[in-house]
């Protein structure tokens, strides 16, 4: 029984989907209509489209072939617009050159030649010219203006830029003359000062030179001379002595001992000077013979009584140890073996008196 009433129940549903079937094609029928017609409707709103495209792509062309005439219009008035302004220019150029030669040769105005023409050369005369010394006249004179070369459009600017050029180089040159001017003053100053304090250090040298060598020869006289120029700061230096005994002469007229005991003298007049808390003397005595060696002793004396300074004297010289206050000195007992000794004299002078 339950399987007939699924096969009835089924054969139900297969009648109810028969009827629907049927009435399927009369729906699909209707949307295709529909369809149809809008198809047709969008179909005239392409071509209305189309047409609108079409209208305004003619209207681009047309305005672009507007254009191109426009442009080509444009540069045909730049072009003939720079061929007016170098007319123009040409035209000014050739007045101001008139201008020139009628102020040059005439010494007036073009505006002032016309009357004086009119009043000058009547009709008659003007027939009358000569026609070809005006034309020889004219190729000399486009002749004479062709010699002059071209003309520096920029000479002007030129001009300024020279004439600020010069400005600059007068105002530099002011400055270095004034540079120079002082620089003069100054050395003026320098050389003034130079001489005065040359002068003074020379009589400080010169008097302590004229002490030293009366001490060293007892006697005598001697000098220091600036020669040869009248200017201390360029003039030369003499030594000018006279030991006891002798004429006064230069210093190449005397021995050579005499020469190197006034050498020294000259020298520790200048270490008189600028004495120093020290002073070294190395073989000094070593060319001088026993007269002189005492002199130079004597010498030495005074120069420790003048001043602090120590000296300290190397010499193989017996004389000159024996005026030393203390020796110092190297001795070998053994061969090969040095010692360094040292003698204080005073003291022993003093264990001798005792």
């Amino acid at each position: 029984g339950e399987r007939v009433a699924a096969l009835i129940s089924r054969r139900a549903e297969a009648a109810a989907e028969i009827a629907a079937a049927k009435q399927k094609p009369d729906t699909l029928q209707s949307e295709i209509d529909d369809l149809a017609s809008r198809v047709e409707m969008l179909e005239g709103e392409r071509k209305a489209a189309a047409d609108t495209l079409a209208e305004r792509e003619a209207e681009i062309r047309e305005i672009e072939m507007i254009a191109r005439t426009a442009a080509k219009n444009a540069m045909t008035a730049r072009e003939t617009l720079a061929a007016t302004n170098a007319r123009l220019e040409n035209a000014a150029t050739r007045f101001e050159e008139a201008v020139e030669v009628s102020r040059t040769q005439f010494s007036r105005a073009p505006e002032g030649l016309l009357p004086i023409a009119q009043e000058v050369l009547s009709d008659e005369q003007l027939d009358t010219l000569e026609v070809k010394e005006a034309e020889r006249q004219l190729d000399f004179l486009r002749r004479d203006r062709e010699q002059l070369g071209g003309v520096n459009m920029q000479a002007e600017e030129e001009a300024e830029e020279l004439a600020s050029r010069l400005g600059m180089q007068e105002e530099e040159k002011a400055d270095l003359v004034g540079a120079v001017a002082k620089l003069r003053e100054g050395i003026a100053a320098l050389n003034g000062e130079g001489r005065n304090r040359l002068m003074a250090a020379f009589e400080t040298v010169n008097g302590h030179f004229k002490t030293l060598f009366t001490t060293l020869f007892r006697g005598g006289e001697a000098e220091l001379r600036l020669v040869n120029a009248d200017d201390p700061l360029e003039a030369g230096l003499e030594i000018f002595a006279q030991p006891p005994g002798k004429r006064l002469g230069t210093l190449s007229l005397m021995s050579g001992g005499e020469q190197a005991l006034t050498a020294t003298a000259l020298i520790f007049a200048v270490f008189l000077s600028r004495p120093s808390p020290i002073c070294v003397l190395d073989e000094v005595d070593a060319p001088l013979d026993d007269a002189n060696v005492d002199r130079y002793c004597r010498m030495l004396d005074e120069m420790r009584q003048r001043t602090d300074t120590r000296f300290i004297v190397i010499t193989h010289n017996p004389v000159t140890m024996s005026r030393m206050d203390r020796l110092f000195g190297v001795t070998m007992r053994e061969k090969g073996v040095s010692k360094l000794v040292s003698v204080d004299l005073e003291a022993a002078e003093e264990l001798v008196a005792a």
